[in-house]
This record gives C-alpha cells, sequence and structure tokens, in this order.
C-alpha cells in the first residue's frame, strides 16, 4: 500500500519525525532514529555549538537519510524565534522549520498569538514554518491563513508523556483546517502514538517518549509499528459504536 504524504514540495512515507534530545548518547540516539524508521529528524537549534570543532549533534546525523527539522524550543518571543531561524538559514540549514514561542517556563505551553506573528514574519522571509501551537481550532485556522503547510497542536504538555488529553480539539482542527496536522508534544507510549494517527493525524512528532523510555531502541520501534497502525486503522474505518451488544453469529436465519 502506497500512502504517502507532502512537506515543502518533498514526499514522505513515514509518518513519525523524532528528536534528537534527552538520549543517554548519541550512540543510543542513532539507534532509536534507525528503530523509529523516521525521514525527519528534529535538533533544537539552541543545543548546537557551531564555534566548537569536532564530533557534534549533526554529525551524528546521517543528513543523506535524513531530513533535518531545527526548531526553535527555547524561544520566548517572536523575534527570538525568527532571529534564530535567520541565524540557521545563514549556516547552511535547510528554510523547512519547526517553531516553538514559548509562553509560559512552567507547562511550556506556547504563546499562540507570538507563534502566529512569528510565523507571518518567516513565511514572507521563504521558510517552511511547522508551528507548534495549543490544540485550539482558532489558533491553527491563522497560522494556516499565514501560510502554515501544517499545524502542530500539542497533544498534552512537553515531555509529560500524558497522551491526548483533548482527542475532541484534535478532531476539530482536523476536519475544520485543509492541511495536515501532526500532534506534537506529550505522546508517551505506543497507544498514544495509534490514537493520534486514528483520529486522523497526518504523523506525530515525538522525542521524550522514546528517549526516556527504559530500552529507547526497542520504544522507537514500537512508536514505529503504533503509527502504522493507527494509520491503517483509519483509512480502514473503525467500526461504528454501539450501546448495547451486537452477536457477531447473528441468530437470524437459524433453523430451530
Amino acid at each position: 500500500m502506497t500512502d504517502t504524504w507532502t512537506l515543502g514540495g518533498r514526499t514522505f512515507h513515514s509518518r513519525i519525525i523524532v528528536g534528537t534530545g534527552k538520549y543517554a548518547s548519541l550512540d543510543q540516539m542513532r539507534a532509536a532514529l534507525d528503530a523509529s524508521g523516521a525521514e525527519i529528524v528534529t535538533v533544537a537549534l539552541r543545543r548546537i555549538d557551531f564555534s566548537q570543532p569536532g564530533s557534534s549533534l549533526l554529525d551524528a546525523i546521517p543528513r543523506e537519510r535524513y531530513v533535518l527539522l531545527p526548531n526553535t524550543a527555547g524561544c520566548y518571543t517572536a523575534d527570538d524565534a525568527v532571529r534564530v531561524c535567520r541565524l540557521a538559514r545563514e549556516l547552511g540549514i535547510d528554510e523547512l522549520v519547526k517553531l516553538e514561542v514559548i509562553g509560559d517556563p512552567k507547562t511550556l505551553f506556547p504563546d499562540n498569538a507570538a507563534t502566529v506573528d512569528a510565523a507571518r514574519m518567516l513565511i514572507k522571509e521563504g521558510f517552511v514554518v511547522l508551528p507548534y501551537c495549543g490544540d485550539d481550532l482558532v489558533t491553527c485556522q491563522r497560522l494556516v491563513d499565514v501560510g502554515c503547510p501544517v499545524v502542530m497542536p500539542l497533544a498534552a504538555p512537553i515531555g509529560s508523556g500524558l497522551g491526548i488529553r483533548n482527542p475532541h480539539n484534535i478532531r476539530l482542527i482536523i476536519e475544520n483546517v485543509n492541511v495536515p496536522v501532526i500532534v506534537d508534544a506529550g505522546v508517551g507510549t505506543a497507544s498514544d502514538a495509534a490514537v493520534a494517527m486514528e483520529l486522523g493525524c497526518a504523523g506525530v512528532l515525538m522525542n521524550t517518549g522514546i528517549a526516556a523510555a527504559r530500552d529507547p531502541v526497542l520504544m522507537a520501534t514500537a512508536m514505529r509499528e503504533a503509527v502504522s497502525a493507527g494509520r491503517k486503522a483509519f483509512l480502514a474505518g473503525r467500526m461504528a459504536r454501539r450501546a448495547y451488544a451486537s452477536a457477531s453469529s447473528p441468530l437470524e436465519g437459524v433453523i430451530e
């Protein structure tokens, strides 16, 4: 079955996007990325020290295999996020960026208004912006209106592993925006990823759910399989929910 999706003029088969933080070592990170089957890998620009020679996070990621998705994690204003993206472009990193503008340091909830402002500025400068935002339909519509090719509402607070707290909100966003929806933040285990895909999400972005597992490589495999299973279940169409039982072997037509 061929089931692809497009982003920034590129076609992808994998629907899982994986982060590169919190792993015990670069070797463990590489093994987890491989096990996940991801084609897009996100990296926090603030974690990269371009002034230091030798091995670095970027050196550990095969650029011929993965599309690098730099993100603006740690930015608390629209101007700061735009500045970081401009720096990344000057250093030769692709114009595909994950935009994060944090509004609250405790919950790491996004500043939705500042995110829309930053997205507007970056898109005018030619960036392809993937915005992390709240699970708010109006915010997602505004991000699409300024030119974002996808929206990435949170499932739960970053790194919480709580799973999808508001599936109804996610479903509303999917039904009312005309771009792919990628769940970002809060996925803790494989069942969370499957639920996101069964709702109709185009993909799932995760980091801590894999990196903080007891066995990150095995969890990456589980996440890959869950995303695939959830997508197939969505395409197949689930049975209707019923309030009462319905026998698998109907009695109609049975001869007494």
